[in-house]
This record gives C-alpha cells, sequence and structure tokens, in this order.
C-alpha cells in the first residue's frame, strides 16, 4: 500500500537516493511543487540532483514511465529537455512505499517572456519537441478533453459538499452552460493530436546564458501543439498578441502550424 507523503521524512528522502547508488552529504532543500514533493539533494561528488517523490494514487507506474520515456527521448534529441537518471535501466524507483525519479540539477532563471527574441527562441525549441514526439501517442496518460478536463472535474467538485447547497444549483447552471460552450467549441476545430508537455509556463523554462532547459514533464498528455505555446502569454490582450506573434515566427522555423488551433486557446 503506498504511503502518505505525511510519513516522508528527511532519513527516508536521504535513504531513498542513496537507493540509486549515489550517495548524500546530508543537504536537502525542498523546492516548490503542487503535486509532488520535491527535493534538492547535495551528493558526496560535489553535484547536486533533484528527487520527485510522486503522489500516491495520482498516475500508474505506466503512465510515469511513459513520461519518462518522453522526456528521455527530448533529452537524447538534445533539445534541453531536463529527463531522469537511468540506474540499472530503471527511471522510476521503488524504496520503502514510495516511487521516486532522480534528476540532474540545472540552474538557470525564469525567461523574460517581453523579449521577443527569447520568445522566437522557445518557439523554436517547442517546434522541435513537437517534431520529435510527433508520431508519439500516450496510452497511459490522458488526453486533453473536454470530458476528463471539464465534466468529470465538474462532477468530482459537486459531489466533494465543496460547495454551499445554497449554490449547488447556480454552480452546477453556470458550469453547464460553460461547458457545453467549451465543447462546441472544441468539435468545431480539427486538430492533431500529440504527445505535448502540456504544463509549459515560464515557471517550467530555465534560461541560463543562451540555454534553454525545460522542466517538469509530470503533466505530459495527448494534446494539440497549441496548448505547448498559450500558457507562455500574458499581459493585456495586445501584448498577449505580440508575444503569440514572436513564438509562432520561432516555431514555424521548424514545423507548420495550424492556425486553426488558435480557437482552441479561450476555451
Amino acid at each position: 500500500m503506498p504511503l502518505g507523503f505525511d510519513t516522508l521524512m528527511p532519513e527516508q528522502i536521504l535513504s531513498a537516493i542513496e537507493y540509486s547508488g549515489l550517495r548524500c552529504t546530508g543537504e536537502l532543500l525542498a523546492l516548490n511543487s503542487y503535486e509532488n514533493r520535491v527535493y534538492r539533494a547535495a551528493l558526496e561528488t560535489g553535484e547536486r540532483v533533484v528527487a520527485k517523490f510522486y503522489r500516491p494514487g495520482r498516475w500508474s507506474d505506466q503512465a510515469i514511465e511513459e513520461e519518462h520515456d518522453y522526456a528521455l527521448q527530448l533529452a537524447n534529441s538534445e533539445l534541453g529537455v531536463v529527463a531522469p537518471e537511468v540506474f540499472d535501466g530503471e527511471s522510476l524507483l521503488h524504496v520503502d512505499g514510495f516511487r521516486l525519479a532522480i534528476y540532474p540539477c540545472v540552474g538557470g532563471r525564469w525567461p523574460a517572456v517581453d523579449n521577443d527574441d527569447l520568445l522566437r527562441q522557445i518557439g523554436r525549441l517547442v517546434a522541435r519537441m513537437h517534431l520529435t514526439t510527433s508520431r508519439i501517442q500516450f496510452a497511459h496518460r490522458p488526453a486533453i478533453n473536454v470530458g476528463s478536463f471539464g465534466w468529470e472535474a465538474r462532477d468530482a467538485v459537486l459531489d466533494s459538499c465543496f460547495v454551499p447547497p445554497s449554490l449547488e444549483a447556480a454552480y452546477e447552471s453556470v458550469t453547464n452552460d460553460l461547458l457545453d460552450h467549451v465543447e462546441s467549441s472544441l468539435a468545431s476545430v480539427q486538430v492533431q493530436h500529440l504527445a505535448i508537455h502540456n504544463d509549459l509556463h515560464p515557471g517550467n523554462l530555465l534560461q541560463d546564458d543562451a540555454t534553454l532547459h525545460v522542466v517538469d514533464t509530470d503533466d505530459a498528455a495527448n494534446g494539440p501543439a497549441v496548448q505547448d505555446l498559450w500558457m507562455l502569454l500574458s499581459g493585456p490582450r495586445a501584448q498577449q498578441a505580440t508575444q503569440l506573434d514572436a513564438v509562432l515566427e520561432g516555431y514555424q522555423q521548424f514545423r507548420d502550424f495550424d492556425f486553426a488551433e488558435l480557437a482552441l486557446i479561450e476555451p
């Protein structure tokens, strides 16, 4: 039976990392993560690694292994994607009831999304990622659709008692209208689904001088190319339009983009 994070103590974190054969100094730093528990650990070699402990029940082993294979394929294509380390042929480790992966620690800062040259560089990077994985279809990971991301999520909220009884009818009515509209919008655009990062916002990009690193492929899914582009945009609508022009200019230097997909951004 998988253990909860409330039982994950520092000595267990270090022991799990050392299960791979690495040797830690004892220095640990907890990093931000919404779904999982992630720690930076110092090694006796002077290097640092990042250990990600997976939240129990979120992904199957097969889904995690698919995500790892996706990241490793991109990393092996020299695209700057940070992929898990492999130990004796395994990237997903099972230690004392926990599942974890160990990653190299890369430095950098979040990219400035008001820099058109950098946005074009990001567009080129995303296009090369999509070219590399365009023939992949995940078998054990989700596909972006209004069923699982919309209706099922809405029903889970209603079933959870999070919504006060006095607001349930209004919530159900509003979400019915909203998801009907989203469903209609998505159905009006025929697009190719491919294996995508699916959570490619600026916080999952690290810039070190001229190098860009892509991190956190945990949400990888089957979906349209535009899903890996729109989260890069921010600010007023006119500013977002300028940013999108720069991203797509870079993207199209390596891969054609179906402009019909822009209609998917709002829904």
